[in-house]
């Protein structure tokens, strides 16, 4: 899935301030969370996300949405670039 199909695909869900973002390998960053449910689009690379709930390991295309307020955790080892986006 290239970019553009990748927003018109976290548009047609509602998202909206969608923006490229680029992690390096070794990225971490610790718990927190988010006023607004987020989204998180793979399209290159890997990332590992963790909630509460479980831990969520997303390659290139892979989609997942936290919910506003929910704690968690993210970091790769190889480096990642994702689509973000947010949703009242």
């Amino acid at each position: 899935m290239d970019r553009k199909e990748a927003e018109e695909r976290l548009k047609s869900m509602g998202y909206r301030n969608l923006y490229l973002w680029e992690d390096p390998p070794g990225t971490y960053y610790p718990w927190h969370t988010h006023p607004e449910e987020e989204v998180r689009l793979v399209l290159e690379g890997e990332i590992t996300i963790g909630t509460e709930e479980g831990i969520y390991h997303l390659r290139a295309g892979d989609l997942l949405q936290i919910r506003a307020g929910v704690r968690h955790w993210a970091r790769t080892d190889k480096g990642v670039k994702y689509l973000c986006g947010s949703k009242s």
